[in-house]
């Protein structure tokens, strides 16, 4: 869909967030048509960016760089103060590793989304959302609307727009933090129909890999949004 977000009516992306050791990677690639890959920062390792990127080409599926702050310990989602220069060193890095690996797969990187901590903190903090889009070379940028995007666009980028069905919103349009109830949710009906309501105004659907019935989910949405006449395409 593009620089504008929306998009033409019937074509929509379904991501989830892989190569995190902690979901069934090759049962979701079988479902997703974007794959964001970790990239060694908050999760993943060389092995599993093989792994799922062997398994992205096989299936058809396209890769995009899922960057974050170098934050194991808190899985990135912990908020990390990085001065602008080491986090564009940072991200470089994390795009390097995998646009080599994928390379080495027969694919390559289509897209960059940012991490937890660093998928929030880029919709409002100028310099972290500049030094992030200064790393990340000419890939289309994914995320909700906020600083990353607008620079991006601003700067002649592609930008897709993303929505989740698994997360609960706020009344300003944010995700409602993850420490607060009712953030993740959990029930298959309100999570299909919350895709349904997204999909007409987003370019990409997302739902999160790390959480224990993510494939399940994942082929719910899928599902109803091929029941409702939506052709599910892979970014880029």
């Amino acid at each position: 869909m593009g620089d504008a977000g929306g998009g033409p009516r019937g074509r929509v992306d379904l991501n989830a967030d892989l190569g995190e050791e902690v979901t069934d990677d090759v049962a979701l690639l079988a479902v997703v048509t974007s794959a964001n890959v970790a990239c060694g920062y908050h999760a993943g390792t060389t092995a599993t960016m093989h792994a799922v990127c062997a398994e992205a080409v096989r299936r058809g599926v396209s890769v995009g760089a899922q960057v974050s702050y170098a934050d194991r310990e808190g899985f990135g989602r912990r908020r990390t103060d990085v001065a602008a220069a080491v986090l564009r060193e940072q991200v470089a890095d994390q795009v390097g590793t995998l646009t080599a690996i994928a390379a080495a797969e027969g694919t390559e990187v289509r897209y960059l989304k940012p991490h937890g901590a660093l998928y929030h903190r880029v919709i409002d903090d100028a310099e972290q959302a500049q030094a992030v889009l200064d790393a990340s070379g000419t890939l289309p940028l994914l995320g909700m609307p906020g600083l990353l995007l607008r620079l991006a666009a601003d700067a002649g980028r592609t930008v897709w727009h993303e929505g989740f069905p698994d997360r609960a919103y706020d009344e300003a349009g944010r995700l409602v933090p993850r420490d607060q109830p009712g953030a993740v949710l959990v029930e298959g009906e309100r999570i299909t129909a919350q895709a349904l309501a997204l999909a007409a105004r987003v370019d990409s659907l997302c739902v999160h890999g790390d959480e224990p019935d993510a494939v399940a989910h994942a082929r719910d949405v899928r599902r109803v949004l091929e029941a409702a006449g939506w052709s599910l395409v892979g970014l880029g």
